[in-house]
């Protein structure tokens, strides 16, 4: 019998008193087992520590710019400005000045700090908002900064289009162009996996002198290239690279390893990893180590991720936080939860910390199994820790109640993402959608979808190939079709987002 889902934002899920585990401290390695051990997790009483994470950061170092030959045809125009003079007339009434300067100042104040909250909170389309209410203030100065964190985020928003059009306001704005302006506009466009728009922005580039592509440029580049498999296409930007003296560095190879393990051509992968090793210029890093493990842990080939780890251990390279999460996930798809609990006994014994993806990996693990007992205890002891919640919890969270058939935690668990402000995102709409597909309420899937779009958050191909699925169980050829044409629709206006992402 069909199970009705009501999307009500009002309510809030209470955690639920499951069972602490028999906590084991005897592991010595990230792959030590034992089975006497409750298959949960293992070492929740020590106390939390906290490290700063790793970040990939850009060179602050200035670097001369080359452009080839015909690229760039004009040269540089000096101009003459005549310098006036002018009298500066009277100040009058200084006390009402200072008051309208005074309040001016709590305005911008207020309207900046609203700007730089929706961007915090990764609200792509109510930070455009208020970005137009405060360009319509008559103290209002354009300023590169803003422009660079909205084009950063329009980029994650998957709105690659709507970033053009910032792009483009910002240039008759009067402000001028760098090079990482428009490798932020280029990243837009290769979230999105649009690789000829990617190119012609390169192109544009490599016309203007102040805006010469660099390294991280063609790193961004070469990402989508690789995830498309299109390695003709990264051999081309490798040879312009050469062209132009700039030297592939560590990011650059990283993604080359990640793309030629995802499409199994380990023996390219195995060429990349070695010139690694013999470079002076791109030593293998803990991102190396990371990328290589979370292709094989993806893929299932356990036996070959920890003979991977301990070939990085022996190079001298330490593992972090996200090296755990990794064997944590990867166990933890494998349904070892032993192994799974050894590494997280092992993180508290090192001072690694728990994160928030750790609980997500150990929430995720059970969520696929149906578990959804053990994932609300990880969740509540989540909480518990202090550890906030992202989008990827509450994913797991709703995949898990639908597949243990927990239909009306679904709707608890809806609320309360709504209640911690959680962005609803093309994934979220994806796990709640599936949960009605497999709950049999197909009017409130499309009441979901509807929603869905309201927000203006892009379907994907999961979307859209949930919907049909679940029409195609009921024999409903005539929505499908509708589908049909809506995806088609969505695809020419070049909106799709890589489901893979």
């Amino acid at each position: 019998m069909a199970s009705s889902i009501s999307l009500s934002f009002s309510s809030a899920l209470l955690p639920s008193p499951l069972f602490q585990p028999h906590i084991n401290t005897t592991a010595a390695t990230p792959f030590t087992t034992n089975t006497s051990r409750i298959l949960l997790l293992c070492a929740f009483t020590a106390a939390s520590t906290t490290t700063s994470t790793r970040r990939p950061t850009s060179s602050s170092s200035t670097k001369k710019r080359h452009w080839k030959e015909g690229e760039f045809p004009g040269a540089g125009i000096s101009e003459t400005s005549v310098v006036g003079t002018s009298k500066k007339p009277p100040i009058k009434n200084i006390k009402k000045k200072l008051d309208r300067k005074n309040k001016a100042k709590a305005w911008v104040n207020t309207v900046t700090e609203a700007l730089s909250d929706s961007i915090d909170k990764k609200l792509w389309l109510q930070s455009l908002e208020v970005f137009e209410m405060l360009r319509e203030q008559p103290f209002y100065q354009p300023k590169e900064g803003t422009y660079m964190k909205l084009l950063v985020l329009l980029g994650k928003s998957r709105q690659p289009h709507r970033a053009r059009q910032l792009f483009d306001q910002m240039i008759e704005e009067g402000l001028e162009p760098t090079s990482e302006l428009y490798t932020a506009l280029l990243a837009a466009y290769c979230r999105e996996n649009l690789i000829d728009e990617g190119f012609s922005i390169l192109n544009q580039m490599k016309t203007l002198p102040s805006c010469q592509p660099d390294v991280f440029t063609y790193s961004t580049l070469i990402k989508p290239c690789v995830d498309a498999t299109q390695f003709e296409l990264v051999e081309s930007l490798y040879e312009d690279m050469a062209g132009r003296l700039i030297i592939p560095n560590t990011v650059t190879q990283n993604i080359m390893l990640n793309g030629y393990g995802k499409a199994g051509k380990f023996e390219q992968m195995e060429k990349v990893l070695s010139g690694m090793l013999e470079s002076t210029a791109c030593k293998p890093d803990v991102w190396t180590m990371n990328t290589i493990l979370s292709v094989f842990g993806n893929k299932g080939q356990i036996d070959m991720m920890e003979r991977w780890y301990e070939k990085f251990r022996n190079f001298g390279i330490e593992p972090e936080t996200r090296t755990f999460n990794i064997l944590i996930g990867a166990y933890g798809k494998k349904r070892m939860y032993d192994k799974m609990s050894s590494v997280m006994e092992y993180m508290r014994k090192a001072q690694f910390p728990w994160t928030t993806s750790t609980f997500n990996n150990v929430i995720e693990a059970f969520a696929d199994a149906g578990d959804a007992k053990h994932m609300e205890y990880t969740f509540d002891q989540m909480r518990a820790e202090g550890m906030k919640a992202d989008t990827k919890t509450f994913c797991c969270l709703i995949n898990g109640y639908a597949n243990a058939g927990v239909f009306h935690k679904v709707i608890s668990t809806v609320q309360l993402a709504a209640n911690f402000e959680i962005p609803e995102n093309t994934s979220f709409y994806n796990s709640v959608i599936s949960a009605c597909a497999k709950a049999d309420d197909l009017m409130e899937m499309e009441r979901v979808f509807k929603r869905m779009k309201d927000k203006h958050c892009t379907p994907d191909s999961r979307t859209y190939s949930i919907m049909e699925e679940a029409f195609r169980k009921e024999g409903m050829n005539d929505k499908i079709y509708d589908l049909e044409l809506e995806k088609q629709e969505v695809l020419a206006n070049g909106s799709e987002i890589d489901e893979a992402t």
